[in-house]
């Protein structure tokens, strides 16, 4: 059985899709995932899968959360093995050292092309820097995420792909949670 992250996207912000960690848990064992297990409120889970792996899991996900938590939203899967390579691959380990909490990750559902990715940077008015590796977008806000124009939509429709963001703090944390 492969140890999987879940990420759910766009839970549990300002009161929008509410769900409980909880409820999520018993959700992934009721479906038959292995050993579920929460971090934070904003829809991380680590789990055990050995039937479904990648774009099939997700999709899996998505279906059975709408149809048994009437939840829409998107699941994004890496496994921890995946989870340990965007960690070491991270374009910007300065930023993430100095200041990992305006360091993000966006973990997207597509890995996105070079020229859209040149998009994306030609889209930034601020002094925030991307860079994509695989399907990962790795974003730094010196100034701060909500300061910044640089939004969630305006990256999605650069990169012609959705995604979940974590900060580098939680990604650290998930990628402890894998190995316990």
């Amino acid at each position: 059985m492969t140890i999987h992250v879940a990420l759910l996207r766009a839970i549990n912000l300002a009161g929008h899709q509410p769900v409980a960690m909880g409820r999520l848990r018993d959700f992934f064992a009721g479906i038959g995932l292995g050993e579920p297990r929460t971090l934070l409120q904003s829809g991380n889970v680590v789990f055990r899968s050995g039937k479904r792996t990648g774009a099939d899991l997700e999709r899996f996900l998505e279906t059975e959360a709408d149809k048994r938590m009437h939840l829409q939203t998107d699941f994004v899967v890496r496994t921890v093995a995946e989870w340990d390579s965007i960690v070491a691959r991270n374009p910007f380990p300065s930023e993430a050292k100095a200041d990992p909490a305006h360091l993000l990750v966006l973990f997207l559902k597509d890995a996105p092309s070079a020229t859209a990715v040149a998009e994306l940077n030609a889209a930034i008015k601020g002094r925030e820097l991307a860079r994509a590796v695989g399907k990962q977008a790795y974003i730094v806000y010196p100034d701060g995420i909500g300061r910044s124009r640089l939004t969630s939509a305006i990256i999605e429709k650069k990169l012609g792909t959705r995604g979940t963001g974590r900060n580098w703090n939680t990604v650290l944390k998930i990628a402890a949670l894998g190995k316990a």
